[in-house]
């Protein structure tokens, strides 16, 4: 069995980069990633960032505008951060300008997102709550009306709905074993962040599926994935020096080239991707840090979609 019989596999979309960015390349990998097979394309929002990267609702929604089938999402948006009535419509319109192909993976955020948005950190993690319910509702309900600590809200209709019902997946990128264990109760899947090594996720996996099936819910039926920054080339040192790059620029954590990204040969490559498939992925979201077009390929090949 190849990779791909083994698990679900997306594909980053190019948005974030230390180098410049061509929008070729980014038409270019969409088309491509569908025609080969991945499931879902993906981004991130880094508003304010040391490289460049492109805002999410706007990158996905030029992917949809080429592609007819590839799912589009990100992972994360900083939920706190946005007001949920603009990011339930952004979402909601995305997902009709997709044809019902948006995911939607929300997360707590770090200290500097609160800093840079000026928003209170206290409280974040009601916030988060109320956000989620409501945002739900918005997608769900023909008028809304809902009162909680922070948000509060009466007969209230989203100017536009989602095309998917009952509404798009909405995913959680969380890592604290606490916030693992909400992403049970309230969210459609769960993603490891892409700086956060391949031991912290092999360590969550556990706590969320006993979360799972504490709260009644099936653990094989839920979307487990992790994001994974990768470099394949048959010189090892080749890769492993492009991923440590990204590590060290973007994340100013050289020691995560090993400890959370993949590099090396393809067949490296390929056995620890099945290493996180046994620890419980049945997604991955494989995330090339550079050469897009020709990482994107050789991807493909260590996946067994081509």
């Amino acid at each position: 069995m190849t990779l791909r019989d083994k698990a679900a596999l997306g594909m980053s979309l190019p948005h974030r980069s230390l180098d410049s960015l061509a929008l070729t390349t980014i038409s270019t990998v969409a088309r491509r990633a569908e025609e080969l097979g991945f499931r879902d394309l993906w981004v991130t929002e880094n508003t304010v960032d040391d490289g460049t990267c492109l805002d999410p609702v706007v990158a996905l929604t030029f992917a949809a505008s080429i592609t007819q089938r590839i799912g589009v999402g990100a992972a994360v948006i900083v939920l706190p951060i946005h007001h949920p009535l603009m990011l339930a419509h952004q979402w909601a319109t995305l997902d009709f300008v997709s044809d019902g192909r948006a995911i939607l993976a929300v997360g707590l955020g770090r200290a500097h997102h609160y800093r840079d948005f000026q928003v209170p950190v206290a409280r974040r993690v009601r916030r988060f709550r109320e956000e989620v319910e409501l945002i739900r509702a918005l997608w769900t309900e023909d008028k809304v009306t809902y009162r909680g600590q922070i948000y509060q809200v009466e007969n209230l209709k989203l100017a536009k709905r989602p095309v998917r019902k009952p509404h798009p997946p909405l995913w959680m990128g969380v890592g604290h074993p606490d916030a693992v264990r909400r992403a049970a109760t309230l969210a459609d899947g769960w993603m490891g962040s892409g700086g956060s090594s391949l031991a912290e996720f092999k360590a969550s996996v556990p706590i969320l599926k006993q979360a799972l099936e504490a709260a009644g819910r099936d653990p094989t039926k839920f979307p487990v994935s992790k994001r994974v920054f990768m470099a394949v080339d048959e010189r090892p040192a080749v890769a492993r020096r492009e991923l440590e790059r990204w590590f060290t620029e973007v994340y100013h954590n050289p020691p995560g080239t090993d400890a959370s990204g993949i590099h090396g040969t393809p067949e490296q490559v390929r056995e620890r991707l099945e290493d996180l498939v046994a620890a419980g992925a049945n997604h991955l979201l494989l995330n090339p840090i550079s050469r897009h077009t020709e990482q994107l390929e050789a991807v493909a090949e260590v996946a067994g979609l081509k």
